[in-house]
């Protein structure tokens, strides 16, 4: 039987061979014979969960460490090829198993129980988590009494549950839920106090309604705790927090003013030993970055301004001596443009999403820019899911 070798992974998580074909769930090193079956080689390893494949919050659990850091690295020279770029790329920082410190689970009352989980891959249908080896074990811990809870509180329609780990302890947040009445009342109480939950809070249809926190809720950015919103956003691993600030750090060292774009909760303001101006569109993030930096005193100054409608102009960013940017998955092309003209000696740029990246970057190239560095990260572990942190110089 003529067989063909798996040489790397694409972006969708399908394994490759020389000549184009392609096979799902294939390591490199696999082969793939004529009538598409696989004979494994030494980078496939057998996934560690039982809900994989079926689970949409993995989709590389076949693929041993080696491998899957191949992949992130991949990942990204692959989408700097597309724009006929290329880089130093630094060696993958990947996020250990079982320290997703932030996720969005999904609910459903189905044939009298409740269904709590990631979607299924492709799917809206919800695969009932029983186990999990990408979750911290605190928030795994909680999946099964929130079940219950969920259950006595007569849920009845689907909806998102938010998780994240606080400084005090389990935020969530519960979307499509109502839970009105003493007993209702009584139950969350009892629930939270018996789960050492930091915060409870619903959303019914009217807004967000807290019903537990015995104590305000923050999140430590750059040492500093920082008031945190209900389903904020948040660096989905501390250590791919960590290894994302160092970076920004590194790229901006020596600087005296720095911009932060899309600055969110404060990750890099916070962290970054200089003035800092920062920009973000989410009013309740900015308030919680103003909160804390006037707290400690830092010289962090914040301006609520949706960059996509209103991206700093050139004249603006002139003024500082470094730029660091961390735009959503759609990146940041009329911002790029400007960034592109502009004359400060420094730009860092944070990335959910090589391809957006990618594009940018073209135009900063195209700009007279000079890509210094480009480190990949793998906080998502076993997904598909690829970040980056870079630096561009003049």
């Amino acid at each position: 039987m003529t067989s063909d070798t798996i040489l790397r992974v694409a972006a969708r998580g399908d394994g490759v061979t020389a000549d184009g074909r392609h096979a799902a769930f294939a390591a490199p090193g696999d082969s793939l014979h004529a009538d598409g079956s696989l004979s494994h080689g030494p980078h496939h390893q057998t996934p560690p969960c039982r809900h994989f494949p079926e689970c949409g919050g993995c989709q590389l659990q076949h693929l041993d460490d080696e491998a899957y850091a191949a992949f992130v690295t991949d990942r990204v020279a692959s989408a700097l090829a597309g724009q006929e770029l290329a880089a130093d790329l630094r060696a993958p920082l990947v996020s250990p198993p079982d320290t997703r410190r932030r996720a969005t689970l999904h609910a459903e009352a189905k044939g009298g129980r409740i269904l709590l989980g990631f979607t299924a891959e492709k799917s809206h249908a919800i695969v009932d988590l029983r186990e999990c080896h990408v979750l911290a074990p605190a928030l795994f811990a909680i999946v099964a009494p929130l079940r219950g809870l969920l259950q006595s509180l007569g849920f009845r329609r689907r909806g998102d549950v938010h998780l994240t780990l606080a400084d005090q302890g389990l935020d969530v947040m519960v979307s499509n839920l109502t839970a009105d009445g003493l007993d209702a009342a009584e139950a969350i109480t009892a629930f939270c106090e018996r789960h050492g939950v930091a915060r409870f809070t619903i959303d019914g249809g009217y807004g967000l309604e807290t019903r537990w926190e015995p104590r305000p809720v923050t999140i430590t950015l750059g040492g500093q705790p920082v008031p945190l919103p209900p389903a904020s956003f948040l660096q989905a691993t501390q250590e791919g927090e960590d290894a994302l600030v160092a970076a920004m750090r590194e790229a901006t060292q020596g600087a005296g003013t720095i911009a932060d774009l899309f600055a969110g909760l404060g990750t890099f303001s916070l962290a970054l030993p200089a003035r800092v101006y920062a920009a973000e569109g989410a009013r309740d993030a900015l308030a919680a970055l103003k909160a804390a930096a006037g707290r400690a005193q830092l010289p962090v100054f914040t301006e609520h301004r949706d960059l996509y409608r209103r991206p700093l102009t050139v004249a603006e960013l002139d003024r500082f001596d470094a730029i660091v940017i961390d735009p959503p998955r759609a990146g940041a092309r009329d911002q790029a443009e400007a960034l592109a003209a502009c004359q400060a000696k420094v730009i860092g740029y944070v990335s959910c999403n090589p391809s957006s990246f990618a594009r940018d970057a073209r135009l900063l190239v195209d700009g007279g820019w000079r890509i210094d560095w480009v480190q990949p990260v793998g906080q998502f572990r076993w997904s598909t899911h690829v970040e980056l942190a870079a630096r561009f110089v003049r």
